[in-house]
């Protein structure tokens, strides 16, 4: 897989009012908006083409992208984020996703489901069932993929906000995982890297083109990725964190 392409969303004023569980105060507006610019680079860097769109003071959460759409390479599907006060973020972002693709599918109520529980390996797509994403939802969404001739399955979690929260494909059979799922039966064929429970943020990684993105202050991820041979960007994502959001919650790449 080689992306080419990303779509972002400024941070929004009101992201101080955003969904959190994180307990680490409120983000710093300013603070946030410079470390989305210094994503955004990261993503350039990688030999991604960016797309930004203005922020939505509508929306706190709207920056975090990746959970209003899944970008495979046969068709786009607009998700049906399950938090209801972030389900108007969609439209914005199927304008957009639309200018790329002509097959668009739409997930419909009550299926629900954020993309930030899908992980993308090849043509199969794991996907986390867990507050925000429910079975009828996951099952629309393999519905869809067979659709294009592509497949997916279902991963129960139980103590993480998304799949991608502990869990993150880096390419070449090889997975970031937390201890959370470390044993899971449907992840054992991979090569593991083991994300520690005290750096488990860290295990939103996100893999651009053979560089792997990190969040900052993880030494022990980011040491066992570079011994798998690849490019270690790291990125201070800390407002972010403030909002359970990661480093892949902020784009959506193809």
């Amino acid at each position: 897989m080689k992306f080419s392409k990303a779509i972002v969303k400024i941070p929004c004023e009101n992201m101080v009012n955003g969904l959190t569980t994180a307990n680490l105060g409120k983000p710093d507006y300013k603070l946030a908006l410079k470390q989305h610019e210094k994503y955004i680079e990261a993503l350039q860097h990688c030999g991604l083409d960016v797309t930004i769109l203005p922020f939505d003071n509508n929306y706190p959460d709207s920056t975090f992208v990746e959970d209003t759409a899944l970008l495979t390479p046969e068709c786009a599907i607009i998700t049906m984020p399950g938090d209801p006060t972030r389900r108007g973020e969609t439209e914005s972002i199927k304008e957009a996703v639309s200018k790329y693709y002509n097959n668009i599918e739409q997930v419909n109520l009550p299926m629900t489901v954020d993309a930030g529980d899908i992980m993308m390996i090849g043509k199969h797509f794991y996907i986390g069932l867990s507050d925000r994403t429910n079975i009828e939802g996951a099952n629309q969404v393999i519905n869809i993929l067979n659709k294009y001739r592509m497949s997916g399955s279902t991963i129960d979690i139980n103590n993480m906000l998304h799949l991608k929260s502990g869990v993150n494909y880096l390419e070449n059979n090889i997975i970031a995982v937390t201890e959370e799922l470390w044993d899971h039966n449907d992840l054992k064929d991979f090569d593991k890297i083991r994300v520690d429970n005290d750096e488990a943020y860290a295990a939103n990684c996100l893999w651009l083109n053979g560089k792997v993105i990190v969040a900052d202050g993880f030494p022990k991820i980011r040491n066992l990725i570079e011994k798998k041979g690849y490019e270690v960007i790291t990125l201070c994502v800390s407002e972010f964190e403030k909002l359970d959001g990661g480093l892949s919650c902020l784009s959506l790449r193809f």
